[in-house]
């Protein structure tokens, strides 16, 4: 076995799990020693999306990178090399092979951004506010159940809140409601469809990107609730990421 790293904490189980490039072993571990970082005084609220994957409440932004979008097509291209080939033949297992390392290297690379992104949060700030999204309430859009998919949003709430924990940060979740649609200089609400990108409030002339303005929204309603003490607080490691 070829270990990805040393084990730390004690073993309590053992999956053993098949890929499409071969055989896995995941151990998890209880006692694991968390690795704490500098503390940067700093605090900030998420807006995640799909025309940007988040933007912070200081209006920058990280992109989104479609990662399925993009090997779409050579997805496309395997699968109908798979439908060709002749039931039970070498060709078809073959192809079929080469059908799930593509699907594996999508997966793969999409966590591999997820973590990226989530460390790089995580050493900027102590403090995260997050919108308590649905997932699966949200992908009964069949509009937008794909890109909702290929973004990946449960899977990153749940790599930054262990990543948070392990740093003696917290990822604190709060209820999205209206963050989108309350300006966030003034409070009143201000309609708009999913296809206005823009926040311009009639009352105070609040003009920024509408996802500025709910990750705004979201740091405050975060703030106003108490860091750490939220119902809805991520401050918990999700799963095991472990060797």
């Amino acid at each position: 076995m070829r270990w990805s790293r040393p084990l730390e904490g004690t073993p309590k189980t053992v999956t053993i799990s098949r890929e499409a490039d071969g055989w896995y072993v995941c151990f998890s571990c209880a006692d694991v020693p968390t690795q704490p970082l500098s503390l940067t005084g700093q605090e900030t609220g998420i807006d995640l999306g799909l025309e940007s994957f988040a933007t912070l409440a200081d209006g920058s932004q990280i992109a989104n990178p479609r990662i399925f979008r993009v090997a779409e097509m050579n997805l496309k291209r395997a699968q109908r090399r798979v439908s060709r080939r002749k039931k039970g033949s070498h060709r078809r297992r073959k192809a079929v092979k080469l059908l799930a390392k593509a699907h594996q290297t999508v997966r793969w690379t999409r966590t591999d951004f997820h973590h990226k992104t989530a460390l790089a949060l995580v050493k900027d700030y102590d403090t995260i506010y997050l919108e308590d999204l649905q997932v699966a309430n949200m992908m009964r859009n069949h509009a937008l159940a794909k890109s909702i998919s290929d973004a990946g949003w449960g899977q990153f709430c749940a790599i930054l809140a262990f990543k948070a924990a392990c740093a003696r940060k917290q990822v604190v979740a709060v209820l999205p409601a209206v963050t989108s649609q309350a300006c966030s200089g003034c409070g009143v609400l201000v309609r708009k469809g999913l296809s206005v990108r823009w926040h311009t409030c009639p009352v105070c002339g609040t003009s920024l990107h509408r996802d500025h303005n709910a990750a705004l929204n979201i740091l405050r309603r975060g703030q106003q609730s108490g860091a750490g003490q939220a119902p809805q607080a991520l401050t918990q490691p999700v799963g095991a990421y472990v060797a």
